[in-house]
């Protein structure tokens, strides 16, 4: 199991922050953090401090985004090119 820790902060918007290690173990959490906020609330995810992230919570990433339930702030390269190869899924 990867180790992951999420800070929240709230302003205009709910911001978490994603350090560590993302892995299908925990995105279930990180999606229990974002069911709950309020329709039409902008929730960011920040992840400059996102070490590594599998391919399940990938695809949950590209879930998030395209449902336009999160915007992803200081996205790593690596994971946008995971997540544009994986519309060929």
């Amino acid at each position: 199991m990867a180790l992951l820790k999420i800070l929240r902060t709230t302003e205009l918007s709910v911001v978490f922050t994603l350090i560590g290690e993302l892995d299908a173990d925990n995105v279930s959490e990180l999606c229990s953090l974002i069911d709950p906020a309020p329709a039409g609330a902008l929730v960011v995810l920040d992840l400059a401090d996102l070490v590594l992230a599998d391919r399940d919570a990938v695809r949950e990433l590209r879930h998030c985004e395209t449902a336009d339930r999160v915007v992803l702030r200081n996205c790593p390269a690596y994971i946008r090119f995971w997540m544009a190869a994986g519309d060929n899924d």
